[in-house]
């Protein structure tokens, strides 16, 4: 018993139908064959001086000087290795249990692990007991400083690699329940009324953040508001330590007027709450805005008050940073990628290689070499490119032949990266897809069926390549100007990132061959132009099937599914 101590509940009482102290120890059902929960306890008794040493050494000071009786609880079915009768624990009969069955994933081609109901555990300080318990990244600043831009690029991040966030700005709600703005006098600290509105908007949001984190399947919730005072975070962390959440704070701080300017300009004049007003006016009322919450704002003090909170402070637009006490993979991740973004205006062009001998046979992967229409795409590509007149643009290129000899036609020089390879499908190599139709039938209808998470035998899914596409997203996102020839399956990933698309979503964008997209990110988006360049070439886009709904038997695998070339 004493050697699952780090994964069963325990507490020490005392027995009253015993003189003196004596040692109860609950354990949690699991600790038997998979009992249910529910089910009527059985009880064990041994004398104390009888126990095993481990269990004496659990117990330490609460160990009965004297014997006396030691009562441990089981489920309904004790194991086996445990003796009833005899009054002997043995320290085997409680962590020894029969191996649980694994079930395969067919999709994603991994084992999966038999679960159990385990008993919640409550939470004993303001960090949750649970390594992967949901988190909850709290917005801080003043009006005018990026928060929103913030929250809702690294949403768009966090979604991209695989954990669900949701952004919940508190100003919208404030919209919803105040229809018509007036003035900055709804901001006044002393405006009493307005105060209770603002922060019933933000206790409706908290609510909304629990129903998505608790019901709904949210990872990551982002709690996009100014949260400029120490009484209004310590209403968030206590909220969030009730339900057992992590809180991560970043604060953008800017002293810079122009950078300040710049944003009420480009975002605030246009918003909701100036419709109906000139952009001069709108200006002026907005900076009355920021004194207001000038006069009460607290930021975060890494060396006293909030020296134990973990946050991040993004100072001027990302020219220094203060990292203080990150703990945990998903901070490290929000971290690491606010080091690196930058808004500075730039464009991004992204292209598959020219077509391919592969294309042209209905090949999938390989490493084959440019069809003639292929070349004629290089050389058109080195035309658009001197039109556009672009300076240090940077070319990258994966290491496959296709895209370094769409590359060599170009001048100047260009980088090859092994991340921008195609997906990789295992067996399914060099193949057709009627070949993988009829050699590999149910391979064929599972990916049909789920071609995100997909994984081919000995190869990759589309899950994979986004993990393996992290670096260049983060070197994308700290560079200028870039062209990146790529492949299908690689370019939709990028794609899907700029263009905040779902998992669901990102297998079936198009990327025709011989053809650029030209992205141009603004403030709270990503602008898209498709060039296509006058080279014919052939369509490999498949579009989604629509009748892969249940899974057929393999044997059927081949006349169920239509393809689409």
């Amino acid at each position: 018993v004493a050697t699952r101590a780090s994964r069963d509940q325990r507490c020490i009482s005392s027995n009253p139908g015993q003189p003196g102290p004596a040692v109860y120890l609950s354990v949690a059902t699991r600790a038997s064959g998979g009992g249910n929960s529910q089910a009527p306890a059985q009880q064990l008794t041994a004398r104390t001086d009888r126990a095993s040493p481990i269990l004496r050494q659990f117990c330490g000071n609460a160990w009965p000087k004297k014997p006396h009786l030691l009562t441990t609880v089981w489920p309904t079915h004790p194991p086996p290795a445990v003796k009833q009768r005899g009054a002997t624990l043995h320290q085997k009969a409680a962590t020894d249990t029969m191996p649980r069955e694994l079930t395969r994933n067919p999709v994603q081609k991994i084992w999966i692990p038999y679960k159990e109901e385990r008993p919640a555990l409550p939470s004993q300080s303001c960090i949750p007991p649970l390594t992967n318990s949901p988190t909850v990244i709290v917005m801080v600043g003043l009006p005018a400083r990026g928060k929103t831009y913030i929250a809702k690029k690294l949403t768009r991040y966090l979604n991209w690699i695989g954990a669900p966030t949701k952004v919940f700005n508190v100003g919208e709600y404030r919209r919803e329940a105040v229809k018509w703005y007036r003035s900055y006098d709804f901001f006044r600290h002393d405006n009493e009324d307005a105060m209770k509105i603002r922060k019933q908007c933000a206790l409706a949001a908290l609510r909304d953040v629990k129903s998505y984190l608790s019901e709904e399947g949210g990872q990551i919730a982002v709690f996009d508001a100014t949260n400029t005072t120490r009484d209004r975070r310590e209403m968030i962390l206590n909220f969030a330590e009730e339900n057992g959440w992590k809180v991560f704070f970043v604060e953008s701080v800017c002293d810079d007027p122009s950078i300040v300017a710049a944003n009420i300009m480009d975002v605030k004049v246009s918003s909701p709450d100036y419709l109906d007003c000139n952009r001069a006016d709108a200006m002026e009322d907005f900076l009355k805005r920021i004194e207001c919450y000038k006069a009460t704002y607290q930021p975060l003090d890494p060396d006293h008050y909030d020296k134990d909170l973990s946050f991040i402070k993004v100072i001027n637009v990302g020219r220094r940073f203060l990292v203080n006490r990150v703990l945990d993979h998903i901070q490290s991740k929000i971290v690491y990628y606010l080091m690196n973004i930058h808004v500075h205006p730039r464009t991004i062009y992204l292209c598959r290689h020219g077509e391919s001998d592969y294309n042209l046979k209905g090949r999938i992967g390989g490493d084959s070499g440019l069809s003639y229409r292929g070349k004629k795409f290089s050389s058109a590509l080195r035309t658009f490119l001197e039109e556009q007149n672009i300076k240090d643009l940077k070319v990258w290129t994966s290491q496959l032949k296709r895209t370094i000899q769409t590359a060599e036609v170009l001048d100047g020089q260009y980088e090859q990266w092994k991340a921008l390879n195609e997906i990789d499908a295992g067996v399914c190599e060099d193949m057709t897809y009627e070949e993988i139709k009829e050699r590999h039938p149910e391979e064929y209808t599972l990916r049909e069926q789920d071609k995100y998470y997909y994984r081919y035998p000995t190869g990759e899914s589309y899950q994979d390549l986004v993990q393996r596409l992290e670096p260049v997203i983060m070197e994308l996102e700290r560079q200028g100007d870039v062209l990146v020839i790529c492949h299908q399956a690689v370019m939709r990933c990028l794609l899907a990132y700029f263009l905040d698309k779902s998992a669901d979503e990102l297998p079936y964008l198009k990327c025709p061959l011989h053809t650029v997209l030209k992205l141009t990110p603004f403030a709270y988006g990503c602008k898209v132009e498709s060039i296509f360049l006058n080279v014919e070439a052939v369509n490999t886009h498949r579009d989604r099937p629509e009748n892969v709904s249940e899974m057929p038997r393999p044997s059927e695998a081949v006349v169920t599914i239509s393809v689409q070339e």
